[in-house]
């Protein structure tokens, strides 16, 4: 089955004031944005990507860029809609601090699916769309590609925070037991039994065993022998 690296962007403007960008234009990611996806594309450079396919806001076109620019090989780049940002409403712009004040506030920390932000998009709507994109984009690379596929999906936060937690069978009312910071990686495997979560918010490590690992449905009793040491350079 094929594999997806899941990446967050890089910490952006917004990011560092505490506001809630959203859908916003113009958010760029910050010089130590640009530092922390600059990091992870030398990490993915280890892997031969089939496909990055992106969020169509700025901030993971910019992430996108950094990856698809340290692949020796010539991925596929696409753009899909249902990989963008939540549609916060008029939540939009504000700070986190003054959206503390408001009476949704804790309903999006305990019993986030039912959360539908005023003018904007329910919770359980963002995580639906985004799990059938991955899922869509995951089957057509493997039917393409092969078993042996590895593709990155880069897009936000709660995106992200929604998509594992589907794969690790969560309600989505305990997704923010998840965190994922700017510009990690998570990983996935789709599998036929069930999805298989291999890694999660990590922002360092060797990522090559990815094009050698051994693919297969069923889980490894008793853990399994895990991935191979890392050679070190020069060995």
């Amino acid at each position: 089955m094929a594999t997806v690296i899941l990446v967050r962007h890089g910490r952006t403007t917004a990011n560092a004031t505490g506001l809630l960008a959203g859908r916003a234009a113009g958010i760029d990611l910050d010089q130590i944005g640009l530092e922390q996806v600059a990091l992870t594309g030398e990490r993915l450079a280890a892997v031969s990507l089939v496909a990055v396919v992106s969020s169509p806001l700025q901030r993971c076109r910019q992430t996108s860029r950094f990856i698809l620019d340290r692949q020796t090989g010539t991925p596929n780049e696409l753009v899909d809609p249902d990989l963008t940002e939540c549609d916060y409403g008029q939540w939009q712009g504000r700070t986190l601090s003054d959206l503390a004040t408001e009476d949704l506030w804790p309903v999006v920390q305990s019993q986030p699916s039912a959360v539908v932000f005023p003018g904007g998009e329910s919770m359980a709507a963002m995580q639906a769309r985004s799990v059938a994109a991955i899922r869509r984009h995951d089957a057509a690379f493997e039917a393409e590609f092969g078993p042996g596929a590895v593709w990155a999906a880069v897009t936000h936060g709660d995106v992200i925070k929604s998509i594992l937690a589907d794969a690790l069978g969560m309600h989505l009312d305990m997704f923010q037991r998840i965190n994922v910071s700017p510009a990690s990686v998570s990983i996935v495997r789709y599998g036929t039994n069930r999805p298989t979560v291999y890694a999660t918010n990590t922002d360092a490590g060797d990522l090559s065993w990815l094009a050698n690992s051994i693919h297969s449905s069923d889980a490894p009793v008793g853990g399994g022998a895990g991935q191979a040491t890392p050679q070190t350079p020069g060995a």
